[in-house]
C-alpha cells in the first residue's frame, strides 16, 4: 500500500512539473467546512483554572490554555510547550526553573510574561477554591521571575513536579482577565492554547476555533470543533443515534459500548486502556460512622465487585483491588489480598470490636446520572443484604456535590479519578495525602512519609517497592475502596479522521488531532 502511495505522489509531481493543472488529480467535491461535533456527559465545573480539578473542565482546558510543559501522546515525561526549556537546578530537586518562550500573546493579542505564569499560580492559593487545584502542589513554597525566566521553589523534593506543571493546574492566565483573588465570573476564556474559545453556554455547549496566534509543542491546530455537553450518558445515546455529534467520549451507556462492533464501516471505535478509576470515599472524620476503620474494613468485606463489571457495566470496566491501576509503577491487589471474597461474619465481627450498633445508619451520596443511580443501587444492596448497614442514599448535581462533599456533608461518596499525569504520584498524594482533594478528613504520618519518600527519585523505577507499601496502608486503613477501572472508548463517525489520538490517558483532549476525511 505505501510503494502505491508514493507511485502516486511521484505522478502528481511529473504533472506539476509538465504544466498539467494539478486540480484534474483532486475530488470536485466540496471539502467539509462544518465545525466538528464531540459529545460528552462530562461537566466543566469552571472556565477559570483556579476554580476546577476534574476531567471534564481539564479537557477544555488543554485546548484553550497553555502550560509551560505538556505531554506527546503516549509519553511519560513531558516536553515544553510555553517554556523554552525547563529543568532542575542543583540535585536536591527543590528548585525548578522554566525559560518562557519569547513569542507567546494571549488571544487578545497581548505579550505574555513571566510574571503572567506567577500570577498564574499564586492565584490558585490565594483563591483556594474547595474544588481547584491547590492540592496538587504541596511542595510548592514560592514563584519567582527574572527576564524570561520562572523560578520554583519547593519545600521538599518532588521528582514529579515537571509532570504537575504539564497540567490544566498549571493553565496561563491573562492578569487583566483573570483577579488575583477571586474567580472570573462569565463565560469567556483567554488563554494562548491551540484553540479559541468563541462562544460558550454552560452545560450545553463550547465552539472552539483554531488559534492563530498559538506558538508551542504543536505542530498544527487543528480544525473548528463544537463541544457538545449532555446531562446524562443516555442524552449522549440519543443525540449519537440521532447523527446530531460526529465523536462520542466520556461516555455513552455501557450497554451501548458493549455492543459496538468495530468491524462497523460507518463507525470509527477506538477502545483502549485507561487509568481512570472510580473509588468509594468515606469520610473519616471523627464525627463520621466510618471514623473508625474497622467500620470501613467491614464495607470492603462485604463489597463484591462482580455484579457491578457484570451488571452494571456490561465488562466495559474491570475491577480494581488497589490504589494504584494496572499498567503503573508499584501496582498490587492489596484489596483482593485481604478480601478475596465477600465474608458476612467477619464484617459484622469488625463492627463488634467498633462497638457500634447494628444496622449502621450510612448517608451515601452520589454524582446524579442513570449509570451512578444504578452502581448505587447496587452498592446499597450489597451493603444491606445481611442487615449491617442502612443505607439512604442521594444524587446530588455535580457541581454542588464537589462542594458539600468538600464540606464533609457525606458519610460515604463515590469519586472517579482520572490521572493528572502518567505516574503514581497522581494516585497518592492528591487522594490518600493529608489535605487531599477528595476532601475524605484522612491524614496517616506514615502515609505522608511514603508519599515523600516517592518523590525523591527521577528514576521512577525506584519507588515501586514505596508505592507497594502504600498500598498495603491504604488496604489497611481503608479510606476508600476502590471499585474499578476503566476501559476508554472513543466513537466517531467514519468521515472523521484522528479519533483515536483524542485521548491517552494523560488528562489531555487532543482535539487539534481530529479532521475531516
Amino acid at each position: 500500500m505505501r510503494s502505491v502511495r508514493v507511485r502516486i505522489l511521484a505522478i502528481f509531481a511529473v504533472l506539476v512539473i509538465a504544466g498539467v493543472g494539478a486540480w484534474q488529480l483532486l475530488p470536485s467535491g466540496k471539502a467539509n467546512t462544518d465545525a466538528i461535533t464531540v459529545g460528552t456527559s462530562d461537566v466543566v465545573t469552571s472556565l477559570d483554572p483556579a476554580g476546577a480539578y476534574d476531567a471534564g473542565s481539564w479537557a477544555i482546558y488543554s485546548n484553550i490554555y497553555q502550560s509551560l510543559m505538556t505531554f506527546k501522546p503516549g509519553a511519560v515525561t513531558p516536553e515544553p510547550d510555553a517554556a523554552e526549556s525547563c529543568g532542575f537546578v542543583g540535585q536536591k530537586l527543590q528548585t525548578y526553573q522554566c525559560k518562557l518562550r519569547d513569542d507567546l500573546t494571549f488571544t487578545n493579542g497581548r505579550k505574555i510574561t513571566a510574571e503572567d505564569v506567577k500570577h498564574s499560580f499564586d492565584r490558585i492559593f490565594t483563591i483556594k477554591s474547595d474544588v481547584g487545584p491547590a492540592g496538587l502542589f504541596p511542595t510548592l513554597k514560592s514563584v519567582t521571575t527574572e527576564g524570561r525566566t520562572i523560578t520554583f521553589n519547593l519545600s521538599a523534593k518532588d521528582a514529579t513536579f515537571p509532570q504537575k506543571i504539564a497540567t490544566g493546574a498549571a493553565a496561563i492566565v491573562d492578569p487583566t482577565k483573570y483577579p488575583a483573588d477571586e474567580l472570573r465570573p462569565g463565560s469567556q476564556a483567554d488563554g494562548s492554547g491551540p484553540y479559541v474559545l468563541k462562544a460558550y453556554e454552560a452545560g450545553n455547549r463550547a465552539e472552539l476555533v483554531p488559534n492563530l496566534r498559538y506558538r508551542g509543542a504543536l505542530k498544527k491546530t487543528g480544525e473548528a470543533v463544537t463541544i457538545r455537553y449532555f446531562k446524562t450518558s443516555e442524552d449522549l445515546q440519543t443525540s449519537w443515534d440521532g447523527g446530531e455529534v460526529d465523536i462520542a467520549h466520556r461516555q455513552l451507556p455501557s450497554e451501548t459500548l458493549a455492543e459496538l462492533n468495530a468491524n462497523d464501516p460507518d463507525v470509527r471505535v477506538t477502545e483502549a486502556a485507561s487509568a481512570e478509576i472510580r473509588n468509594i470515599i468515606f469520610n473519616s472524620r471523627e464525627n463520621s460512622p466510618f471514623g473508625d476503620k474497622k467500620v470501613r474494613q467491614a464495607v470492603a468485606a462485604l463489597l463484591d465487585r462482580g455484579p457491578l463489571i457484570r451488571k452494571v457495566y456490561q465488562g466495559t470496566v474491570d475491577p480494581l483491588y488497589s490504589l494504584i491501576p494496572t499498567g503503573y509503577i508499584g501496582h498490587s491487589t492489596p484489596f483482593f489480598d485481604a478480601y478475596p471474597s465477600t465474608d458476612p461474619q467477619r464484617a459484622a465481627q469488625l463492627l463488634e470490636q467498633a462497638g457500634v450498633e447494628t444496622p449502621v445508619a450510612i448517608d451515601f451520596a452520589y454524582r446524579e446520572g442513570d449509570m451512578y443511580t444504578k452502581e448505587t443501587a447496587e452498592l446499597r444492596r450489597q451493603m444491606e443484604k445481611d442487615g449491617l448497614f442502612k443505607v439512604s442514599v442521594k444524587a446530588v448535581e455535580w457541581t454542588k456535590y464537589q462542594k458539600e462533599y468538600a464540606a464533609g456533608k457525606y458519610d460515604m461518596y463515590t469519586v472517579g479519578w482520572f490521572p493528572d499525569f502518567p505516574d503514581p504520584d497522581t494516585f497518592s498524594q492528591p487522594l490518600v495525602g493529608t489535605g487531599n482533594v477528595l476532601h475524605s478528613g484522612y491524614s496517616s504520618k506514615k502515609m505522608d512519609q511514603l508519599i515523600a519518600a516517592t518523590q525523591q527519585f527521577s528514576d521512577r523505577s525506584r519507588t515501586s517497592n514505596d508505592f507497594k507499601e502504600m498500598q498495603s496502608l491504604v488496604g489497611e486503613d481503608v479510606p476508600l475502596l476502590p471499585l474499578w477501572q476503566k476501559k476508554d472508548y472513543v466513537v466517531a463517525k467514519s468521515d472523521v479522521a484522528g479519533s483515536q489520538y483524542l485521548s491517552d490517558g494523560t488528562g489531555t483532549w487532543r482535539l487539534w488531532e481530529l479532521s475531516w476525511i
